[in-house]
């Protein structure tokens, strides 16, 4: 119980990254062809558009290996404080959320890149207090 009270704002965040992301992945996992047509409209007039599945499919295990990473991590910072996994889960978290990004500039949307920014603080946030 003093580990969880020794890291309860990474804890938090480790949590929001995990639903986030974990959310994210198993969406596209379920619905497969929806989300690939959808991004294909999204990205139609971007250099990205001959490439979505193969991009969709990349997001997809980056975020589904954040996920397990960071939950993993929520165990280790619990039972001996260890932060390695949540501290790599949160990286590649911060990873994810830039190809998004560059993603969202290329197909010139600009409010859903402008709205990666509060994702990425958060993320950067994490990154930050586990590698303290």
């Amino acid at each position: 119980m003093s580990l969880l009270q020794s890291y309860p704002t990474e804890i938090l965040v480790l949590l929001f990254l995990i639903v986030t992301f974990l959310q994210s992945g198993i969406d596209k996992l379920i619905d497969w062809k929806g989300n690939v047509s959808f991004i294909k409209s999204h990205f139609a007039s971007s250099p990205l558009k001959n490439s979505v599945p193969l991009l969709v499919a990349t997001i997809l295990v980056l975020e589904l290996l954040a996920s397990a990473l960071m939950i993993f991590g929520i165990y280790e910072l619990l039972s001996d404080g260890t932060k390695t996994a949540a501290l790599l889960g949160a990286e590649l978290s911060a990873l994810t959320l830039i190809l998004l990004l560059i993603g969202q500039r290329l197909a010139k949307d600009y409010a859903g890149a402008m709205t990666l920014a509060v994702y990425f603080v958060t993320t950067i946030i994490g990154v930050y207090l586990l590698s303290s």
